[in-house]
């Protein structure tokens, strides 16, 4: 009897385990929808190799810039709009090639560096057109208001496409510093794969940067049509990224200027607009390697408050971040996944800094210090991710496309919309609204890869595509999802 019921015992932990295994979250599919997701986001003229998932796009804005004897065909659609916005593209282009960076040689032969590479190139392409001169940067193509007054697939626009740019007589360093970063970050990612567009990046950072240095101002000051929709509260986190990722980039001891900038304490949230704590951790890397004095300027005055803000993400700091019931990280009440997706990121890829000098994160919120080791950093941000991936309280996935339950009525034009290779008649511009926004079915296209906002503070999310501040994805939330997913993946031997 003892026997029986011992190997009952063993049978149930067995199937406990095995169903275990199967619930447990693989990150292959949803990598391969993030890359999805940025092939479906892209504007000019799409390439013929694309896979089937995607194939309801076409060609759109093949006359930006035309008016204005500028080509400035290409780059990425910002969110569920039709308008290329500089700012937050510069800074997912910056993203995406730290997670590629991150990858490091882990990843190659699977197809998945190669993968997003290509993303990045597609936003680096955008901007070598878009900086014509070291002192000119087309900041943005379309015009918010009249671009949200029409509800039309990419490829029926019937808006004005309005270009905006800065130059010496209206400066805007950061957009310029965080462009520079961008190309400073992409050429590290291309260097090895293709040297030659790698130095050709490289010179195009070196000229922003120094133009947003000698030229100060606000982006959002020198382009109006920008403020109402990504209105900048400052530069000086930007010029001390861009500095941090030529300095990586290069060496050289010029861009040591990012040590004397003053600190800006410990910073609430990581996002398009506030990159301090990317500058700060780019900063400990720095230190913990070695290659900047920690006694000298405010280097270790950068990295302190770097893991401050870490220390408060895991719930063991001074100013814990709000963490919900069902277990989310709550930044904010519009598109607060983006926020959880960058802090997730940071904590990823801080752990692999500590992993590689053998350090370990100190959190002061008691005496002595607690102790965290890099797993732990890395299990906080996976239970994160995956919370985003469906193992939540209402087991639904805020990923379109992975798993069984995830949004059906995202706020997305082109989702929304039938795609025309489907019904070729252009859609009106108010029509559009009458027929497809304020329509309860389901989206015709699936939109593969794409984070919506997000659930509200009480991991509630109602699924309409009217509720833009929990239903409209963005191009500035998943880059960092790719950076936690490379480190999670299982790749074969």
């Amino acid at each position: 009897m003892k026997n029986t019921i011992n190997l009952l015992i063993v049978l149930i932990c067995v199937f406990i385990k095995e169903v275990y295994s199967i619930k447990k979250i693989r990150y292959d599919r949803p990598f391969t929808n993030t890359l999805l997701y940025y092939e479906a986001q892209r504007s000019g003229y799409l390439p013929d190799n694309r896979p089937w998932l995607t194939q309801w796009r076409n060609n759109s804005g093949l006359n930006d810039g035309k008016n204005d004897g500028v080509d400035l065909v290409g780059g990425y659609y910002d969110a569920g709009d039709n308008v290329k916005f500089g700012f937050p593209m510069a800074y997912t282009v910056t993203m995406l090639a730290w997670s590629a960076i991150s990858y490091g040689d882990r990843l190659n032969g699977t197809g998945y560096k190669e993968a997003t590479l290509d993303a990045i190139k597609w936003g680096t392409d955008y901007f070598i057109k878009a900086h014509p001169k070291p002192n000119v940067l087309y900041a943005q193509v379309g015009d918010g208001d009249s671009d949200h007054y029409c509800w039309q697939r990419p490829e029926d626009m019937t808006t004005p496409r309005p270009v905006f740019k800065i130059n010496e007589d209206n400066p805007g360093s950061d957009l310029a510093a965080e462009t520079a970063a961008a190309f400073a970050a992409s050429a590290i990612a291309f260097s090895g794969h293709d040297d030659k567009y790698s130095a050709r990046l490289l010179k195009h950072a070196r000229q922003l940067f120094k133009f947003a240095k000698n030229h100060q101002g606000k982006y959002s000051d020198s382009v109006p049509a920008a403020a109402k929709f990504y209105s900048s509260s400052g530069f000086q986190d930007e010029l001390m990224w861009a500095a941090a990722w030529l300095y990586i980039a290069t060496e050289q001891e010029s861009y040591k200027y990012l040590g004397s900038i003053e600190p800006a304490g410990t910073r609430t949230m990581f996002s398009w607009d506030d990159k301090f704590v990317g500058a700060q951790i780019l900063v400990a890397k720095l230190l913990y390697e070695g290659k900047v004095p920690a006694d000298d300027g405010n280097w270790a005055e950068h990295k302190n408050q770097a893991e401050e803000f870490l220390c408060n993400c895991i719930q063991k700091g001074t100013n814990n971040v709000f963490k919900t019931k069902g277990g989310l990280l709550w930044f904010n009440e519009w598109n607060n996944l983006q926020y959880t997706v960058s802090a997730s990121f940071a904590l990823t890829v801080y752990a692999t800094y500590l992993n590689h000098t053998d350090n370990i994160l100190k959190c002061s919120s008691d005496d002595p210090p607690v102790e965290v080791k890099p797993a732990e950093l890395l299990r906080f941000a996976q239970s994160r991710v995956d919370y985003i991936l469906g193992d939540n309280l209402y087991n639904m996935s805020y990923m379109v496309g992975y798993g069984e339950k995830y949004p059906r009525k995202i706020h997305h034009r082109a989702a929304s919309i039938v795609s025309v290779y489907d019904d070729p008649k252009p859609v009106d511009c108010q029509k559009g609204y009458q027929i497809w926004y304020y329509s309860d079915k389901p989206d015709p296209n699936i939109l593969f890869g794409a984070i919506v906002g997000g659930p509200g503070k009480y991991d509630n999310y109602v699924d309409s595509r009217t509720n833009y501040q929990m239903a409209e994805p963005s191009t500035s939330t998943p880059p960092g999802l790719l950076g936690i997913f490379g480190q999670l993946l299982k790749v074969p031997e």
